[in-house]
């Protein structure tokens, strides 16, 4: 008996140790949420209790779904680790990418997001990813009680319009390997850790002409 109560005391204290653990890791998170929102207003501590309040903490497994077309886009999700796509299948089921978020950007199908309608987007897991997600119920009385917030999100959705409409622009006018070489050069973290086809359809290209730039730039 009392080997077996030493084992019992031994599971129940490793069972103290890794709650602890995940407690201080899921502190650090929110740290780093909070240092995030910091560069735009400035919360009392009171709000940012409030805040985190209405925020969940998820974790999802490299392939799983945050969003699938057809559904409603429930929540808003900051990364705190991984890296997602959104992209659109179109009739004949292929895939095109319009965007890529890694740590410390935000992703959702906003439109969904905003109007709590169908979702035409799909945000999918490339890695192993930890998100922190506000829904919008909790962010319209976030409005109410903490109305800086408001401007905050502001922020953020305006970000999110003026790099749609630059990339917008760009398709249009600039070659492919320009294109390229700006994606490589604005977002160099992204590219070691996404498949190179799905950089060729982030940026309107097939795979095989991007291993033609990439074989030209390396060559040059």
């Amino acid at each position: 008996m009392e080997e077996r109560a030493g084992r019992a005391i031994k599971t129940t204290n490793e069972a103290i140790e890794i709650d602890n653990f995940v407690r201080i890791h899921q502190a650090m998170d929110l740290q780093l949420f909070l240092d995030h929102i910091s560069r735009y207003i400035q919360l009392t501590p009171e709000e940012q209790s409030i805040f985190l309040s209405k925020v969940k903490f998820r974790k999802y497994l490299k392939g799983q779904f945050v969003v699938q077309e057809g559904d409603i886009c429930r929540y808003e999700s900051f990364v705190l680790s991984g890296c997602l796509k959104t992209f659109y299948l179109d009739k004949q089921g292929h895939e095109h990418i319009v965007m890529l978020a890694i740590e410390d950007w935000w992703t959702a199908d906003l439109g969904s997001f905003i109007s709590q309608t169908a979702a035409d987007l799909n945000v999918q897991c490339l890695e192993d990813s930890e998100l922190i997600q506000i829904s919008s119920s909790d962010l319209q009385q976030l409005y109410i009680e903490i109305p800086k917030l408001e401007r905050f999100f502001r922020i953020i959705i305006q970000n999110a319009f003026v790099a749609a409409q630059k990339r917008i622009i760009n398709n249009l006018s600039l070659p492919a390997v320009e294109r390229y070489v700006q994606f490589r050069t604005q977002y160099p973290k992204i590219e070691q850790r996404v498949p190179q086809y799905m950089i060729a359809s982030y940026l309107g290209i097939t795979k095989e002409f991007l291993s033609k730039i990439r074989a030209q730039l390396a060559n040059n």
